[in-house]
């Protein structure tokens, strides 16, 4: 069971009410609630949002959507707010649509000791709202942070920063849903929290906002799948094409189907077999995992009889490989 609290706000009662975060809610929800494939991945996510004076978001409301988003034993339970947030020394808050003055709306205290004390296997937090890096730390104690086993939050912004909306917005949520869309997936097309979190930041400029990552797992859970850059059985080829990581994979022209001079008899024929594992390696090459070696393309290196050999990259997913770990 994978489980999704997603809250956006933009009316509220008593303080200035925001244009972009219910749109930030629909685009999150619309994004994780199927993998790229189109099949279920956060079944029927909650979704609540406050679009004017008849439909708002209570801290009441909200406080029991967190309490009963973290009750249950999940395989995920995620967590997305969009709206305006507040801090002052006594920690962080999440302002509702009845706020008034910040620290009566929901307290980032009582959303932790939620998180830190749920069932769930993974629990993930993530705020599009200012001063929003100030959860999971301690108010006392700004270098301590107080996050429990399984838990992951991903912030807009620093405790000291407002989060910046734009052109309808969040910056931070366009950044993200680019992110589950496919723009933070790995080879096998996973989507992590850590993989966000390095696409958001390294999205933004050294004098924007910054977006805060704070964890604790012993393994990055998937939060979407997306179509992989490579297919996963030319991934699993990485160990058959090469014995070793560090070897180089001698070429010669049988392996290149295409020739420039079809009567040049100095040049073998093509090879079949040696074709299909040709097509393998180019594909590879694509996604920075095999590279020529002194040649500019493959096929000069085929040509011209030189070697093939993996990237650091490549190196890495053929440990993965070797290891059964995909």
């Amino acid at each position: 069971m994978r489980k999704a609290l997603i809250v956006g706000i933009d009316y509220y009662d008593h303080i200035g009410s925001l244009y972009g975060a219910v749109n930030d809610a629909h685009s999150v929800k619309n994004v994780l609630e199927r993998h790229a494939d189109g099949t279920l991945n956060f079944q029927q996510p909650k979704l609540m949002t406050s679009t004017g004076p008849g439909a708002t978001v209570t801290r009441t409301e909200l406080r029991e959507a967190v309490e009963e988003l973290f009750r249950d034993d999940a395989e995920i339970s995620l967590f997305y707010f969009s709206g305006h947030g507040y801090i002052d020394g006594a920690g962080g808050y999440l302002c509702a649509s009845d706020c008034a003055d910040g620290h009566d709306g929901l307290s980032l205290f009582d959303v932790m000791t939620f998180a830190n004390s749920s069932p769930a296997k993974n629990k993930v937090i993530i705020l599009d709202s200012c001063h929003s890096g100030i959860a999971g730390g301690n108010a006392a104690v700004a270098q301590i942070a107080e996050i429990k086993e399984g838990v992951t939050i991903l912030t807009a912004s620093t405790a000291e920063q407002y989060a910046i909306e734009t052109g309808g917005s969040g910056v931070f949520t366009s950044l993200l849903v680019d992110a589950l869309s496919g723009a933070a997936a790995n080879l096998v097309g996973d989507v992590t929290p850590g993989s966000v979190y390095a696409h958001i930041d390294q999205s933004l400029g050294n004098w924007a906002q910054r977006p805060v990552f704070k964890t604790n797992v012993k393994k990055f859970v998937s939060l979407r799948e997306t179509k992989a850059p490579v297919e996963l059985v030319q991934l699993q080829k990485l160990t058959v094409l090469f014995d070793e990581p560090t070897m180089q994979l001698q070429l010669d022209p049988s392996y290149e189907p295409e020739r420039t001079n079809d009567n040049d008899l100095s040049v073998p024929p093509p090879d079949p077999a040696k074709n299909a594992d040709f097509a393998v390696l180019q594909a590879l090459v694509k996604v920075n995992l095999v590279r020529p070696v002194d040649a500019p393309h493959m096929w000069h290196a085929a040509m011209e009889s030189k070697a093939c050999e993996l990237t650091v990259l490549g190196q890495h997913y053929w440990k993965l490989v070797k290891e059964g770990l995909i």
